[in-house]
């Protein structure tokens, strides 16, 4: 069974086929709608030579997809496809597990009003429905891992109306990344997921926690929207909402100002004054400059604050995972984060810290309490196999 799996950013496209398992080739068209946009595709593993193209918008980047796919003969034409799977950040409460994409996902008001950085995929979704009108569309959502949270969990301390006439709840998202490295982290425990409890660390530009007990979440750091949690590249996460109408007062700033402020002015961009790629914070703060230390002093505050509260909360942590961009890429905000543990028992080895980049390992010392462990997240695998599932159910 041929599944495409297609995850469209702001500004980006990028697309995983699938053949069972086995990823047969992938790409990442960048930059859409600007200028020095480029494609890059991947066939069995080997990278092409990156293409310079022009492309306007998520359709055009579809079709620029679609042909790659033929040119590469990993198809013969878009008919070829048994399945389409998105990644859709938000389900709200309707949606709980993957499903067939009409209407109702497309126009689900939840999904569209509160992931503003990720509007894109609808984009996707409907240049898709056109290209290829009988083949299933998927939609695999952000936040279905997270329905397993109670009620404790979710629900906000406010007038109770809201939540029964708006929704207004803590949702959760990264819920695709944080499922699979819990499975894969119970398998290389050598443990079946209901033995074991498990903190996750979504670490990238966008950062989310969650406390999954005996394989199911019970909570997890983001909301309503993903803007809430721990500090992030340019997001603020947690922070008092007084602040909120604080602000707008003083700067005259309007509602879709001060959305901006907080989800593409903040964080570790805005405390730094430097940048939200966290390589070139570290840089500046080995080179003693005083806000880009700080940034990652919040920044790793904020996580183990929370750490702290999921540990709470489950009564045992068998292992912290480390997962995404910065948890895979980063042996520096990995010590950081984990020295400012010492109630947990939680001990690094120094080397295999250092060593272990973008691939699996354990990286906990002799004795520690907890086992610390990195593995590289695989969204994409895990949005063709709920593809698959639901595409196959809906033809029986």
């Amino acid at each position: 069974m041929l599944v495409l799996v297609i995850n469209c950013g702001s500004s980006s496209l990028k697309y995983t086929l699938f053949s069972h398992d086995q990823e047969r080739g992938s790409g990442l068209v960048e930059k859409i709608g600007e200028a020095g946009a480029r494609h890059t595709r991947w066939v069995n593993n080997a990278r092409r030579t990156p293409r310079a193209v022009t492309v306007a918008n998520h359709e055009q980047a579809i079709r620029l997809m679609m042909d790659g796919l033929v040119r590469d003969r990993l198809l013969a034409s878009a008919s070829d496809i048994d399945a389409v799977g998105h990644r859709v950040v938000h389900g709200g409460s309707q949606y709980t597990d993957a499903t067939l994409i009409d209407r109702g996902v497309l126009n689900n008001p939840i999904g569209r009003e509160l992931a503003p950085l990720h509007q894109a995929v609808y984009t996707g979704i409907e240049a898709c429905l056109k290209m290829m009108p009988r083949t299933p569309q998927v939609a695999v959502f952000d936040t279905a891992f997270h329905q397993t949270m109670p009620p404790k969990a979710f629900t906000y301390a406010l007038p109770y109306r809201y939540y029964r006439e708006y929704k207004i709840r803590r949702y959760g998202f990264h819920g695709t990344s944080h499922k699979y490295v819990s499975l894969r982290a119970a398998e290389l425990l050598r443990q079946p997921p209901r033995k074991i409890n498990v903190i996750t660390l979504h670490l990238g530009n966008g950062s989310s926690l969650a406390a999954v007990r005996q394989g199911r979440c019970v909570d997890t750091s983001m909301g309503l929207t993903p803007l809430a949690g721990v500090v992030m590249g340019t997001r603020c996460g947690d922070i008092d909402p007084a602040i909120i109408p604080y602000l707008m007062e003083r700067e005259g700033l309007t509602p879709r100002q001060m959305d901006a402020l907080l989800n593409k002015q903040s964080g570790i961009l805005g405390v730094s004054g430097v940048s939200n790629d966290l390589r070139e914070v570290i840089a500046q703060a080995e080179q003693g400059r005083a806000r880009a230390r700080l940034a990652l002093e919040v920044f790793a505050y904020s996580i183990q604050k929370y750490i702290g509260a999921y540990h709470a909360v489950l009564g045992r942590t068998d292992a912290l995972v480390f997962t995404a961009g910065i948890g895979e890429k980063s042996p520096y905000l990995r010590k950081m984060i984990v020295q400012g543990l010492p109630g947990l028992g939680v001990k690094l080895d120094a080397g295999k810290n250092r060593r272990t980049l973008s691939r699996e390992g354990f990286i906990h010392a002799a004795g520690s309490r907890v086992k610390v462990l990195v593995i590289p997240t695989r969204e994409e695998y895990m949005i063709a196999r709920e593809t698959r599932r639901v595409a196959r159910a809906a033809r029986r």
